[in-house]
């Protein structure tokens, strides 16, 4: 049974290409400068994962296994000259700002990983969910990284793709955040925050969890109940070794 809530969860969170995978980078890296470019990346990579997941999967059947790569590329390097040639038409600045970034999108890891790992092996609506939590997980975490890039590196937020408008915020910013290195910096910095964030969710999860287990069981504290289980054991261990001894003395006499 498929568990769209999960596909869902582990595209936006769990299992984010960005903050828990880290593929896909190049692109994370290299168009983060501004909010407006990490946007338009994130829909781009939306747009070409939703319909190459919709349509490996549903030639899932006829794709011969020992071409299925090839294959892939082909259906996918469709869709992304589809997308270069809209985004050219319709926003040419973010096409000059996005630059060869686009057309890489036919061999980014997250759509090969994808089409490889998921639809090639499901049924088409759950390929598409798929391909749509995926992305917008993507596109969640550009834009989050694009945001701090910005305000820390030109002070502003939310400036067009030439770099003309936006909401000044800061009046010294550090250009650093603009810079590559700017780039690496903040994606440490929040891969780390949200490791923590997810252990400590974990962490509370987990002790609600045992915390319900004693309360059905009787139980009343898990920590007394561990450190009891640990004093038995070594009292075992003890005997044991006493016994070991004992037999030792008796084969020697």
């Amino acid at each position: 049974m498929i568990s769209y809530k999960k596909i869902l969860r582990d595209g936006l969170l769990d299992n984010n290409p960005t903050l828990v995978q880290l593929i896909g980078m190049c692109p994370t890296l290299a168009v983060t400068t501004s909010v407006v470019n990490a946007l338009g990346m994130g829909l781009a990579v939306i747009v070409v994962l939703t319909f190459s997941n919709l349509f490996i999967s549903l030639l899932r059947k006829i794709i011969p296994p020992q071409v299925r790569i090839a294959a892939f590329i082909v259906v996918i390097s469709g869709f992304v000259t589809a997308v270069d040639l809209l985004i050219k038409a319709y926003f040419p600045e973010l096409s000059k700002s996005l630059g060869l970034f686009i057309p890489l999108i036919v061999v980014n890891c997250i759509i090969l990983a994808r089409a490889e790992a998921f639809a090639s092996k499901n049924p088409p609506l759950a390929s598409v969910v798929d391909g749509l939590a995926m992305g917008a997980g993507f596109t969640c975490a550009l834009t989050i990284i694009g945001f701090i890039r910005e305000l820390l590196g030109t002070g502003k937020v939310f400036a067009s793709s030439d770099g003309t408008g936006g909401i000044s915020v800061i009046s010294k910013p550090a250009i650093i955040f603009i810079a590559p290195a700017g780039a690496f910096f903040t994606l440490a910095f929040i891969v780390a925050a949200y490791k923590a964030i997810k252990n400590r969710i974990s962490d509370r999860e987990e002790e609600i969890r045992v915390e319900e287990i004693h309360s059905e069981t009787g139980q009343s504290d898990y920590y007394d109940t561990v450190r009891f289980d640990e004093e038995e054991e070594a009292e075992f261990l003890d005997e044991d070794r006493d016994e070991y001894d004992s037999e030792e003395e008796e084969d020697l006499k």
